[in-house]
């Protein structure tokens, strides 16, 4: 971080959200911090069989015209995001605000209707064809229904394409190109995918679906898709402050590496992320006393689990023992595309409230996973300092830090809570 940039930081705020556990921000993080789980016994996915694979699907509100989910999803978070950060399209300069949205596969249903309805054909669902192939449709499509002309964005990372979006929005103020930016990404499950991943056999079989996704536990048998969306406003702090925006928390650093191991395999080593959350915290000005809480990719699966638990103890050594680190994805399942923005905004809430979420369904931690990983029941911490990690397959690995915003006048004050409020869900 240049001296300029340290006068002038990047902040957050604005947050969107809509996930399986919740319609909108604030009802996604009531249900994360009660554990509530949305995953269930998928159908309607054709042409997979109907209860054969479970997920954390997303039910849209009523009023939204049939189209490709992925949009949707992109359009809701965003529209909130703004919302959330009172930004008046009408009285700022749009070509000044950037648009960083990661890629999307389309939705495969579209296709398998026209091949099973003979002469039916496009628009299906609201499916045109260029909307279903158009990796940058996500970030076209948000760009244009808010009217932002400022650059615009789109990385395909696998499941670090959250993070990765952010991190070049928050790159993209700091080059200058722009003032003010939405990032996030969404995902909806996808056939194609569920059929994939079922082939690889990294997904839960469990017969219950509410306690299939158990991350960092040692009967963990794989993860489970999920669907949703968040997204951010993120601006200049001078910028913010000279519009009146309440902020969430300051973007310290968006660290990138990549595992040159495997496509899909991880480096059980851990060197790459060790390495990864080292050049994180410098470029921060962090020190390992200094972060309070992880929020891991933690899927679920052997090696995700035990390559992070490595990773984090030989990045922070002692320090490991003063963290908590837990992870969503036993509550919204892994929602692809989407985790890396869903988990971000998880954290940067986690800041605001003074709370750690949850690893839900962690009953018996696997020994190889050296670190408090917040079992069951979230905790009230009044955290000033936190990592956000994606381990992404094709090597991608992330990470970003955010520090609280404490201004009394400009952020959040910290909540006042009673015991049952933290209680877990039945």
């Amino acid at each position: 971080m240049t001296k300029e940039d340290a006068k002038d930081p990047v902040v957050i705020t604005g947050i969107g959200l809509i996930t399986s556990v919740g319609k909108d921000r604030e009802s996604t993080w009531a249900s994360i911090q009660r554990g509530k789980c949305g995953i269930r016994r998928m159908t309607g996915i054709s042409p997979i069989e109907d209860n054969l694979v479970l997920g954390a699907p997303v039910d849209l509100p009523e009023g939204y015209e049939p189209r490709l989910k992925i949009l949707t999803l992109n359009e809701i978070a965003a529209a909130e995001a703004l919302k959330d950060a009172q930004v008046d399209l009408d009285n700022i300069d749009r070509t000044r605000f950037g648009c960083a949205v990661s890629a999307g596969m389309g939705d495969a249903r579209s296709i398998f209707n026209v091949l099973d309805l003979p002469g039916k054909t496009w628009p299906v669902a609201g499916g045109l064809p260029h909307e279903q192939f158009f990796p940058c449709t996500p970030s076209y499509h948000v760009a244009h229904a808010f009217g932002l002309d400022g650059p615009r964005l789109s990385h395909s990372t696998a499941c670090a394409s959250g993070l990765v979006e952010l991190g070049c929005a928050v790159r993209a103020i700091r080059d200058r190109q722009c003032d003010i930016a939405l990032a996030g990404s969404a995902e909806a499950i996808d056939p194609l995918f569920v059929a994939g991943f079922r082939k690889m056999r990294v997904l839960s079989d469990d017969a219950d679906p509410v306690h299939a996704c158990r991350p960092f536990d040692k009967t963990r048998n794989g993860f489970v898709i999920g669907e949703g969306s968040a997204m951010f406003v993120v601006e200049r702090l001078s910028h913010a402050l000279a519009r009146g925006a309440k902020i969430y928390s300051e973007v310290l650093g968006c660290r990138m590496l990549a595992e040159a191991h495997h496509v899909t395999g991880i480096d059980m080593q851990s060197d790459a992320l060790e390495r990864l959350l080292r050049i994180t915290l410098k470029s921060s000005d962090l020190g390992p006393r200094d972060v309070d809480y992880i929020n891991c990719h933690g899927t679920g699966t052997q090696q995700n689990d035990v390559n992070e638990a490595r990773g984090i103890r030989a990045a922070f050594g002692p320090f490991t023992n003063r963290l908590c680190a837990s992870s969503i994805k036993s509550m919204v399942g892994h929602s692809l595309n989407a985790s890396g923005s869903i988990e971000l905004a998880m954290t940067a809430l986690a800041l605001r409230d003074g709370f750690v979420p949850p690893t839900s369904n962690l009953r018996s931690i696997d020994p190889e996973v050296d670190m408090d990983c917040v079992p069951l029941v979230g905790r009230e911490r009044k955290i000033q300092h936190a990592l956000k990690l994606s381990v992404a397959f094709g090597g991608h690995l992330v990470a970003v830090a955010l520090r609280r915003w404490n201004d009394s006048q400009t952020g959040f004050a910290y909540p006042e809570r009673h015991a049952d409020d933290v209680r877990r869900a039945a």
